[in-house]
């Protein structure tokens, strides 16, 4: 496979990437690797390797790819390409929670002596490097690299690396408890996704909500809190970022603890409590708690509105609507363009028609 077919393959990967056909796009991209004679083809593909398997939070095939990128660079004897290596190498360390190697790649990039492309990746490189300190609780060095990263992007008018500083900023000012200014910044980010991000990920726009949530449940404004918390999901199911979606699950539940939601409280009892009745043999007892925990499944909307099972029994994939209702991604499929189950349902009920 020469250079020009290699380029359109790569492009055709990223068009279904970016239409959510993830897995089609991951096949596309495996076969150009395994077929072209172009170095910098295969560097720039298993740069998009990288970037799909950081999302989809399997770390470890990410660290290969960005090992497999640094040979590719040697081979290429290219600083540039060399620093965009190494850089993805420290993100992979810094995704798998390997800090203190994160820090050593990210010395190394910036110690290299590459031309204007490496120079504009020094802005990455001192984010990278800021959140690795903040993995490792080194709070003075994380914001100095967040402060170098964001004059970075106001020089070069970087406006995805200045949104993604801001939410950095926001993660560490969570840490160091000042909630202000853990809000400000990803508000920052998010009016940054606003005024410039029409051509960017929704990745940027779920980012910013997410820590504006984070933010807006340590200052106890709840409401806003689990609104931006949804929003965030909302985008995260649709792109198939599990990263995303565990972090917000985790603020879901935390949210709920600090409404004291006694709804989940009882829900976790009527499970306890069917579990304890379950290993007696109390039928009776068992069959009312079975009753009392499906109620409340239902009142709480835990439940998959096509097959009725509990959302989370099994390891099954889930799909957000536009409406914000959650399914089965193999119940919406059979369902075909038949619209929200759970909608048509609340339209057919008395003063909704």
């Amino acid at each position: 496979m020469g250079q020009d077919q290699t380029k359109q393959q790569i492009e055709k990967g990223l068009r279904l990437y970016q239409s959510n056909q993830t897995d089609k796009a991951l096949h596309v991209w495996t076969k150009v690797l395994e077929k072209t004679s172009d170095p910098g083809g295969k560097f720039r593909v298993l740069g998009c390797l990288i970037t799909a398997h950081s999302e989809m939070g399997k770390y470890k095939d990410m660290l290969k790819y960005a090992l497999d990128q640094i040979d590719t660079a040697r081979e290429m004897e290219d600083p540039d390409y060399l620093t965009e290596g190494y850089l993805n190498l420290a993100r992979s360390n810094e995704k798998l929670c390997d800090f203190q190697k994160t820090v050593s790649y990210c010395k190394t990039c910036l110690n290299m002596q590459g031309t204007t492309v490496s120079l504009q990746l020094n802005g990455q490189v001192c984010l990278s490097m800021g959140n690795a300190f903040l993995g490792l609780s080194v709070f003075q060095k994380a914001l100095e690299s967040y402060e170098k990263a964001l004059r970075y992007a106001h020089n070069n008018d970087d406006k995805m690396l200045e949104c993604r500083v801001c939410c950095s900023l926001g993660n560490i000012y969570v840490h160091l408890k000042d909630y202000e200014k853990a809000l400000f910044f990803p508000c920052k980010a998010a009016e940054l996704v606003n005024d410039y991000g029409k051509g960017w990920s929704l990745k940027y726009r779920a980012m910013s909500q997410y820590h504006m949530s984070v933010a807006y449940r340590k200052l106890d404004r709840l409401p806003d809190a689990m609104e931006c918390c949804e929003e965030s999901m909302k985008i995260a199911l649709q792109h198939g970022d599990r990263p995303l979606q565990a972090l917000c699950l985790l603020n879901f539940a935390d949210i709920h603890r600090c409404r004291r939601d006694v709804d989940l409280c009882t829900l976790k009892v009527h499970c306890l409590s069917e579990g304890i009745h379950r290993t007696r043999g109390q039928q009776e007892e068992l069959r009312e708690q079975v009753v009392k925990f499906l109620q409340c499944v239902e009142e709480l909307e835990l439940y998959c509105g096509m097959c009725g099972e509990s959302i989370g029994d099994r390891d099954q994939k889930l799909q957000a609507l536009p409406c914000s209702h959650i399914f089965h991604l193999k119940c919406l499929q059979t369902n075909g363009t038949k619209g929200c189950p759970k909608c048509f349902k609340s339209s057919m009920k008395p003063g909704f028609v």
